[in-house]
């Protein structure tokens, strides 16, 4: 899932000739238990007022509760909002959030954006993801590939292979040496020397990596302060249409997010594939198969009244624990730039300072800004998405 205001990822996605795989929609709808439905959708009025028809028609907000949002709002909207080393929740608290407002707006909003609880996202990365989802009518526009990843990204490979690169599956470096001439990988099948590397690898796995000079101590502490966030993803396959949503966001449960895949990759099929999306998933980890598939099978049976009637065909869980790291208050002061401190070696991911937190826009900023580091004075990154609205009065 990708917003407008991605701009690095849409142009990755352009640059390997996959854009045309990716199905956008303007509307957003919430699910409460018990079936009833709510649509943000934009209006005529200007960003970031153009969504605030639909938000105050909201049934499951009190008056109330859309009042003490709509000020928090105007508190994040218009000023870029630096991490004081608080968490987002105690943000809110101090701003008079309602109870309700934080576990139906906030929360679903959050940390499906961010992985993480709000008790451990810093308020900048917060205010980042509500910035950029409202600077203009298009930020907030919604993406959702209509094909499995694994076709959409093995398009990345090809772009490769067709300009003369070379691509090696299943073939593990076990480090980085540094000699005449530059670094040296050492992998199974012999070492190989190149003029430049990019380790572009999760931040726990960096440090068996680095070489054993020069800054790899610096590293080595940095990387130390971070921490992971986990995401589960459920896949249930139904012998009857279960909905006509392609996308919903689920409110007070587990599940946080449904992409109807046979909807969206638009299978001529009376069936209902799904993938439920639980971010921040810790609580399930420890948890069996069958046992995370009984509780989405209880909730999908709450928001969707026609999945009562229907059989499970088949299901999968698959469980990333290190899914991204957690952009806790604090963790932005010690996330590495491209550069270190060998001249050959660059950093790659979305947890090096790109100026994200981890989401997809940000790997791609991180390989982007890789790539400019080894290639001095060529261009990769491209510019963030205009303001749009009333929003281009704060820049």
């Amino acid at each position: 899932m990708l917003f407008g205001s991605c701009t690095n990822l849409i142009e990755f996605y352009k640059r390997i000739g996959v854009d045309d795989k990716i199905r956008w929609s303007d509307q957003m709808t919430f699910i409460e238990p018990g079936g009833r439905r709510s649509t943000l959708r934009p209006s005529f009025l200007p960003a970031p007022l153009h969504t605030a028809p639909s938000f105050w028609s909201f049934p499951f907000l009190e008056f109330g509760d859309k009042l003490a949002i709509a000020r928090a709002l105007a508190s994040l909207v218009p000023f870029v909002v630096k991490d004081n080393g608080d968490s987002f929740l105690n943000w809110l608290q101090e701003r008079g959030q309602t109870e309700r407002a934080i576990a139906r707006f906030w929360n679903p909003i959050l940390v499906s954006a961010l992985s993480e609880d709000l008790d451990r996202i810093s308020v900048s990365a917060a205010a980042q993801v509500v910035r950029e989802s409202m600077k203009s009518e298009d930020a907030g526009r919604m993406g959702i590939p209509t094909i499995p990843l694994t076709d959409l990204y093995s398009a990345a490979q090809e772009y490769i292979t067709r300009r003369g690169g070379d691509v090696k599956l299943r073939c593990g470096v076990e480090g980085v040496q540094l000699e005449d001439g530059g670094p040296v990988l050492k992998v199974a099948e012999g070492n190989a020397k190149f003029d430049s590397v990019i380790l572009a690898v999760p931040y726990f796995a960096l440090a068996a990596l680095l070489p054993s000079d020069g800054d790899s101590q610096g590293l080595r502490e940095k990387i130390a302060h971070f921490e992971s966030s986990s995401i589960t993803g459920i896949h249930l396959w139904f012998d009857r249409k279960i909905t006509d949503l392609p996308h919903a966001v689920l409110l007070n449960r587990t599940i946080q997010w449904m992409f109807h895949k046979s909807e969206l990759q638009e299978r001529d099929s009376d069936c209902s594939y799904i993938e439920l999306v639980v971010s921040s998933s810790e609580k399930l980890i420890e948890k069996s198969r069958q046992e995370i598939i009984d509780l989405a099978l209880s909730e999908v049976r709450e928001f969707f009244p026609e999945a009562r009637s229907a059989n499970l065909l088949k299901s999968t869980v698959i469980k990333e624990v290190n899914a991204t790291y957690s952009p806790r208050p604090g963790i932005d002061a010690f996330r590495p730039g491209h550069v270190t401190g060998w001249p050959s070696v660059f950093l790659a991911g979305d947890w090096t300072a790109t100026g994200w937190p981890a989401t997809m826009e940000g790997a791609v900023r991180s390989g982007y800004g890789a790539a400019e580091a080894v290639l001095r004075g060529k261009k990769f990154l491209v510019a963030d998405l205009g303001a749009g609205g009333l929003m281009r009065l704060f820049g």
